[in-house]
């Protein structure tokens, strides 16, 4: 497949008043398997077609954040599955050789509640059919359990991943010293990131489906996200990587004392993210409740607003857009050495369930956004720019969006909306106003 110069975006439509673009009306269509193969050959058939895919090994990243805790967890918080199956069998239709599925959940994910049999059956139903290998799998090295506060490690051997370094040339760069351990992410030991983050040292844990595969297409669910603003085709490729503990997505301490996890720098959240410390420092030992909860008794006496959380989910959050950017340079430039190189090295398309979002507290707890799309496109920036204009989102103002952008800049563009060409202002046609997460509410009035 030669490398594509241009990007191109193609949105489909599938409601047809705003009496059919409601959530119960577009949860019919889910169940509706012919409409949607339809619709997803209709808009990648340029791309996704046996001439590209005959004889190929392809990886399908969906986004398989957590199983469900709501009813409603099915429809707007991960890829639906039917949105998978029918993805599958227009790939299946074009004959590659294998097809891989597969993401890293949270590592509290129950997997086999998410992943269930009967979708398991569906698969395997599909590969007889089509005589076509497909493997499901979990990318993830460490599990846990948090009701019975046990934790697995290795539960993927190491080397089936390759590490990558990305050094000076990663986003984390500017925000890291040599002496000094900043970064953090929720549930993991942060002495960890002195192995894998720190001034002139940036590695990631890449598994290595990614290397082997010969066409990559991620399946992003479209939804809000309180640390990043919204999550689309960049957000989704972090996901590739198969441990969190080489993952910052914040910065420990409030702004005042050189972090992003929150504005100021109270003592009280400043000691209750130290608790919050030992207790990860702890995760899988009896005594690890015991700091989570004086950590929460801290937090919450030191009288937290919605712009104040423990996991920097706020839009002052300067870390996980650059995370999410290395992530995105590994997966196009990254080679199964280790290195980055030059040139492009793979082409990743994003098809994309935006038929029924989320919003509001995504990406763990979203609500049901009838956003009523599919999308698909070869350049993961002009999807996601455009996905934030039909949820009413200003990408200005979304730290991942506008460096995606920025870099994007001179790469022409074509928007296609139920076929017809579009100017992007014209998104704003069919734009709903999504509701933001907490810490995001007044993100339109923060200065840069």
């Amino acid at each position: 497949m030669s490398k594509i110069t241009d990007s191109t975006l193609k949105i489909n439509t599938l409601f047809y008043n705003e009496k059919s673009r409601s959530v119960p009306e577009l949860s019919k269509i889910y169940e509706n398997r012919d409409l949607l193969i339809k619709n997803i050959h209709e808009i990648s058939k340029d791309w996704i077609n046996e001439n590209n895919l005959i004889s190929k090994r392809v990886l399908l990243k969906p986004n398989w954040v957590r199983h469900s805790s709501k009813p409603t967890h099915d429809i707007c918080l991960r890829t639906n599955d039917n949105f998978v199956l029918a993805a599958l069998e227009v790939v299946l239709k074009c004959k590659p050789k294998e097809v891989i599925i597969g993401d890293a959940p949270i590592q509290g994910c129950i997997w086999d509640k998410m992943i269930t049999s009967s979708f398991l059956d569906e698969i395997g139903k599909l590969s007889v059919k089509y005589k076509i290998p497909v493997i499901v799998k979990d990318f993830r090295r460490v599990t846990f359990d948090p009701k019975l506060n046990k934790i697995h490690k290795d539960f993927t051997p190491i080397n089936n991943y390759t590490l990558f370094d990305l050094g000076v040339k990663s986003y984390l760069e500017p925000i890291s010293f040599k002496n000094k351990n900043l970064f953090r992410v929720t549930q993991y030991n942060p002495d960890r990131f002195k192995e894998s983050h720190r001034a002139g040292l940036h590695k990631y844990c890449i598994t290595n489906e990614l290397f082997d595969a010969d066409v990559v297409i991620s399946l992003p669910k479209i939804k809000t996200h309180q640390k990043a603003g919204m999550t689309g085709a960049l957000k989704n490729l972090v996901g590739l990587n198969g441990d969190k503990d080489y993952l910052p997505h914040h910065r420990i301490g409030g702004t005042n004392r050189g972090g992003d996890c929150y504005p100021g720098g109270n003592l009280l959240r400043y000691w209750a993210e130290m608790l919050q410390d030992t207790a990860n420092r702890n995760i899988g030992k009896t005594i690890y409740r015991y700091w989570l909860r004086l950590s929460a008794v801290l937090w919450r006496l030191s009288l937290p607003k919605k712009v104040h959380h423990l996991g920097a989910a706020w839009y002052g959050n300067d870390t996980i857009w650059r995370m999410v950017m290395d992530l995105n340079k590994i997966a196009f430039y990254g080679k199964k050495n280790g290195e980055i190189a030059v040139e492009q090295q793979r082409i990743v398309f994003s098809l994309c369930d935006g038929i029924i979002g989320g919003q509001g507290d995504g990406p763990l707890n979203p609500e049901p956004l009838p956003l009523g799309i599919i999308s698909f496109s070869t350049n993961s920036a002009l999807n996601d720019i455009s996905m934030a204009a039909l949820m009413g989102i200003d990408y200005r103002k979304l730290p991942l969006l506008l460096a995606a952008q920025i870099i994007n800049q001179d790469i022409l563009s074509t928007i296609y909306l139920d076929g017809k060409l579009i100017a992007p202002y014209e998104l704003t046609k069919i734009a709903l106003s999504a509701k933001m997460p907490p810490g995001w509410i007044d993100y339109h009035n923060h200065k840069d």
